[in-house]
């Protein structure tokens, strides 16, 4: 069963080789795409249906119904804002649907800080021949960023 992934944010998408992190960078948590985030104040959007499996103010995990999860980590580095700037819509174990609120931050606030606000977009565990179709350039929220099979 093929699970297409949307983007979390609106902004500018490009590969995961790019973030200047090395976990994600050299996908030791699975392969996927990144999106540098549109400036100002937005919210992180769930980009499949699912479960909330995991939770922080920085990062959360969906589980779908085939138990494939995909990770959105908003900004690198930014769990040492200690949840400053982020305001949480869900709680863990919450079913969501695609494109629904989970995080309202501001990418131009993480930034200021001092830190990456780049977005990587996971799929965890999964090996880089099970995704097709990424995409690179301008996306809104809700726009396919690649497909998982």
């Amino acid at each position: 069963m093929s699970l297409v992934v949307t983007s979390p944010v609106a902004g500018k998408a490009g590969p995961m080789s790019e973030v200047p992190d090395p976990v994600f960078a050299q996908a030791m948590v699975g392969p996927g795409v990144a999106v540098e985030p549109a400036g100002g104040r937005q919210d992180a959007v769930a980009p499949v249906a699912g479960t909330v499996v995991t939770l922080h103010p920085h990062a959360f995990v969906i589980a779908g119904e085939d138990g494939k999860g995909v990770l959105v980590h908003l900004g690198i580095d930014t769990v040492k804002q200690q949840g400053e700037g982020f305001t949480l819509h869900v709680v863990k174990g919450e079913a969501v649907r695609a494109g629904q609120p989970l995080i309202s931050w501001d990418p131009d606030a993480v930034r200021a800080a001092g830190y990456s606000a780049v977005v990587p977009v996971v799929a965890l565990d999964a090996s880089a021949e099970a995704l097709s179709a990424p995409i690179a350039g301008d996306v809104r929220a809700g726009d396919q960023l690649f497909v998982w099979s």
